[in-house]
């Protein structure tokens, strides 16, 4: 039973509070409520996807929302002049730039990530304020929309890209040589490093892989606003560590999911859910999210000390 509770936990949860949720509240289980909830979870789905990589490695990344921000803006200000396809490279480009400086800060430097990633999280959202004055991009294509708004038959595209990077990135830590290398690095960076594995390229390309991953979730967000906004993001990247957490991913690293990690997203997307339909105040969503953290992780350190 325990071994069951380890492996399904987390989707039994959800599974309760799915059923709970559907026949207490008659506004919850109206077919356009199901679909908003899929749309607007596929943004901290896709980040978390990455944030799920950083913390197996032990490490944390406190800029994917500013890294996500940015990709939205550079995104943005291209697409008003040279169109969409142009725009997401971009802002991918962007994106990936963030994710590669964070990785050479922490594994060439040696700054902790916690340091690390605040410092470009600051001076990203810096640069954002101060090239656009913090005024907002407008005249996007309608067209983008499609991307944020958009469904395939009644499934909303958002979620679609979500569900192709969640099974990439879970195939990629399963059966790859490099999921295996992340794996190892987070159960012991020495011994890692003297069987041979290039530590230091193996952290600068799962930060670049976060970074790159939170920027698609900033154009999914751009898509679904069709305006760039510099502070947009803002606080997602605590939404995405929220996920992992829940999922069962240890904050020491060495071991986690990233089926878990999106269970944990739909978990956090079903209690904020929940409150806006019991209109209960946005200023306590927050809060709710905050004490999750601290639970989940407290079980995890509860368990840890027993075993």
């Amino acid at each position: 039973m325990k071994k069951f509770f380890r492996t399904y936990g987390m989707l039994v949860i959800l599974a309760v509070m799915f059923i709970v949720l559907y026949s207490s509240l008659p506004t919850f289980r109206n077919p356009q409520n199901l679909l908003n909830l899929l749309q607007q979870n596929a943004v901290n789905a896709v980040i978390a996807s990455g944030m799920t990589l950083v913390i197996i490695t032990g490490g944390i990344d406190l800029s994917a929302g500013s890294t996500a921000a940015l990709a939205g803006m550079a995104a943005a200000a291209v697409m008003v002049r040279h169109g969409i396809a142009l725009g997401v490279v971009a802002g991918l480009v962007a994106a990936a730039a963030a994710g590669l400086l964070n990785g050479l800060l922490i594994s060439k430097v040696g700054i902790v990530p916690f340091v690390a990633t605040l410092g470009v999280q600051i001076i990203t959202k810096g640069i954002l304020f101060i090239s656009t004055n913090a005024t907002p991009i407008y005249g996007l294509p309608l067209e983008y929309m499609t991307v944020g708004l958009g469904s395939i038959g009644p499934f909303p595209i958002a979620t679609s890209i979500a569900v192709v990077v969640a099974v990439i990135m879970s195939v990629v830590l399963k059966h790859t040589p490099f999921g295996q290398y992340v794996l190892a690095l987070g159960g012991n960076e020495d011994a890692t490093r003297l069987s041979g594995i290039d530590v230091d390229r193996t952290k600068t390309a799962v930060y670049t892989i976060a970074a790159i991953l939170a920027g698609i979730g900033g154009l999914i967000l751009l898509g679904q606003t069709n305006t760039g906004q510099p502070q947009a993001a803002s606080g997602y990247e605590l939404n995405a560590i929220a996920a992992v957490v829940v999922g069962g991913t240890p904050l020491s690293g060495g071991q986690g999911s990233i089926v878990n990690t999106i269970i944990g997203a739909l978990v956090l997307g079903l209690i904020s859910n929940a409150l806006n339909l019991m209109n209960v105040s946005p200023y306590w969503q927050p809060a709710v999210t905050g004490l999750i953290i601290l639970v989940a992780v407290g079980i995890d350190t509860v368990s840890r000390k027993r075993k």
